[in-house]
């Protein structure tokens, strides 16, 4: 019990010092998910303890940039979750025809799989064209591997595979080239495409949006970051606009949960209630 205790305490100086330090605001993540993603990053460096990392961290900025990255693995592929997509084509995107411009927003983007397979998905449903997307996520590195759209080939069996299960209207090879052994994704499809940096826990509203994506970041988060963060999408969204969360993911017991009626709940897609003034 001693042990844990100690250990409790060194994470909540690890990440207070985060914090202090350069501004990163882990403090409300999910504790048993941020220890594991430590214990690894212990692993990694050789430290014994995890209070051997704070001197470290506070006087080597390169040293963080190793953190960062440990933080922030991103688990993702071209459409995760196939039904979803096709969910999201037949029932989601009908509705957003009617709109002469669409504003769609990828919270927690991470490497770029799901914004490039919802462009797919727009382009193929007509609404490419007047849509603009923007792409977000709080780490640098992984934003630049996402605007450069250049994956593994290790991956193409999987997204093809995915894209067939969610109803791929074509052959998913006119969406890529192969180059330098990578599969990159048409320049095309990133026209409308805008990647930025931008941090749930600390940033504010991103604009007025029709469409908001944030799957499978909500279970990285204790309860109390997941409410801030849906108050913070449920902001961003227009009367009737849609907010899509992972498959763990809910409204329930959150704050915004009257704000909202389950548009699919087998697909957590949920539309924003209008306001009636």
């Amino acid at each position: 019990m001693q042990k844990h205790l100690i250990e409790d305490i060194e994470v909540t100086l690890l990440l207070e010092s985060i914090f202090q330090r350069y501004g990163y605001d882990f403090r409300n993540y999910a504790k048993g998910s941020i220890k594991r993603r430590i214990h690894n990053l212990l692993q990694k460096t050789g430290h014994q303890e995890i209070s051997e990392l704070i001197p470290r961290l506070l006087y080597d900025e390169n040293f963080f940039g190793s953190v960062l990255r440990q933080f922030s693995i991103p688990v993702t592929e071209m459409f995760r979750d196939p039904s979803f997509f096709s969910e999201l084509r037949q029932q989601v995107f009908p509705l957003l025809k009617n709109h002469p411009f669409l504003k769609v927003w990828h919270a927690g983007c991470a490497t770029g799989e799901e914004v490039y397979s919802v462009a797919i998905f727009l382009q193929e449903s007509g609404l490419y064209e007047r849509a603009t997307i923007f792409a977000t996520d709080f780490n640098d590195e992984v934003l630049q591997r996402a605007k450069g759209a250049s994956y593994s080939l290790k991956s193409l069996p999987t997204f093809a595979k995915n894209y067939e299960l969610a109803g791929g209207l074509f052959d998913f090879s006119q969406y890529y080239r192969i180059e330098s052994e990578m599969l990159v994704i048409n320049e095309a499809l990133r026209e409308n495409i805008t990647f930025a940096n931008h941090n749930l826990v600390t940033d504010g509203v991103f604009g007025e949006m029709h469409l908001v994506f944030c799957r499978n970041v909500l279970i990285y988060f204790d309860k109390i970051l997941q409410n801030h963060v849906l108050e913070l999408l449920a902001r961003s969204l227009v009367d009737s606009g849609f907010l899509c969360l992972g498959n763990k993911e809910s409204l329930i017991f959150s704050s915004i949960v009257k704000e909202f009626k389950e548009f699919n709940l087998k697909e957590r897609i949920y539309q924003k209630i209008m306001t009636i003034t």
